[in-house]
């Protein structure tokens, strides 16, 4: 490969432009070299935004991966394309970084692993919530041992009112579920790498269809059409793991509740606690006393600068390009998200049998 990576992008809509093509422009050694949507107008507006000057714009995803210039993808389409998509674009030589959750299926998230590992590519899921600063420095506190064997934790993915009502959000179908695979998938992929687990052994889940069904209802994007509200308004989990931890995951769009939050975890640990509902706060004891200690993040007192660092989405695509330089790991693995995914589908499972799931591992 080139000094010089050039990047396609397939899937032109608000998380690509706001995020991944937003982040990727400002990095000296990526070019955005091809675009490809389902509106060929919206592949062009991106070009003309954020392409290089020989940018090409492409109706079919196969003739973009077909282009033997492109060295990554980058796939920001609907949950059950993202595997087809994925694996066709690994097949053709090229690394790739798919939007989450990783695919609409645990099956599908599976074959998205084994074609990483028979090609040789770099895969990596975009989980951008671990980028963010509180999240690297629990991580750290956690990595380095200092809460100790973390054996509970909560996962957190709560909106008042706040459902996503363009697009295919609101479409099983296309996206397999609704704020379960949207936003707790976030949380939960933020839980388990705090906790560096990823073994589990049972998991009990409910959903629910109920604030769905309301007429008029007050959302921060204006009423949903309960007719087109074919998924669930909330998901809840619980997940034990192997060495005995358990999980609580909560997730929804639409819940009568105060405390909200996305992409928040709570863990309770041994030698101490950590949660990020007020900041970043850890808690433990010392001395016989207990204590709580609030990190702060910004500089303080500085005027127009806080000091907290990068953009989370500019620090995920900076080390996703220098994983693929540098020919490590990227920060997310494929074999991490592939655990969510397989956690996120027994959560479903188990709402709909009302029974249990059990894992073989």
């Amino acid at each position: 490969m080139s000094n010089i990576y050039r990047v396609g992008m397939i899937g032109c809509g608000g998380i690509a432009v706001g995020k991944h093509m937003t982040s990727l422009k400002k990095l000296p050694n990526v070019e955005m070299a091809a675009f490809c949507d389902v509106s060929f107008e919206r592949a062009q507006e991106a070009a003309e935004r954020f392409g290089s000057a020989d940018a090409k714009v492409y109706r079919d995803y196969k003739e973009l991966i077909d282009d033997q210039s492109i060295d990554i993808v980058h796939v920001c389409t609907p949950n059950d394309t993202h595997a087809e998509i994925s694996i066709a674009a690994m097949e053709a030589g090229k690394h790739v970084m798919c939007e989450k959750p990783m695919a609409k299926t645990a099956a599908e998230a599976r074959m998205m692993v084994e074609a990483a590992k028979r090609t040789g590519k770099k895969l990596t899921i975009g989980y951008n919530n671990r980028f963010r600063a509180d999240s690297r420095y629990l991580h750290r506190l956690c990595s380095d041992g200092e809460l100790g064997e973390i054996y509970f934790a909560k996962a957190h993915a709560i909106r008042r009112r706040a459902v996503p009502t363009w697009g295919v959000f609101l479409d099983e179908e296309k996206q397999g579920g609704g704020p379960l695979i949207d936003i707790g998938t976030h949380a939960l992929d933020l839980t388990l790498w705090m906790m560096n687990n990823y073994k589990p052994k049972v998991v009990l889940g409910t959903s629910y269809h109920k604030l769905s069904a309301k007429e008029n209802a007050a959302n921060a994007w204006g009423p949903w059409d309960p007719q087109k509200f074919t998924v669930e308004d909330s998901a809840f989990g619980m997940i034990t793991m192997e060495n005995g931890a358990t999980v609580l995951l909560e997730s929804s769009w639409a819940l009568n509740t105060l405390q909200v939050g996305e992409a928040k975890c709570t863990l309770c640990g041994t030698e101490g606690g950590a949660d990020m509902w007020d900041g970043l706060t850890i808690n433990g004891e010392k001395h016989a006393r207990l204590y709580e200690q609030k990190i702060q993040l910004d500089a303080g007192g500085v005027d127009f600068y806080d000091g907290s660092g990068d953009n989370p989405a500019d620090v995920e695509m900076r080390l996703w390009i220098e994983a693929i330089e540098n020919d490590t790991d990227p920060v997310v693995t494929p074999e991490q998200a592939c655990v969510v995914s397989e956690i996120l589908e027994a959560i479903y499972e188990s709402a709909r049998t009302g029974k249990a799931v059990y894992f073989n591992n």
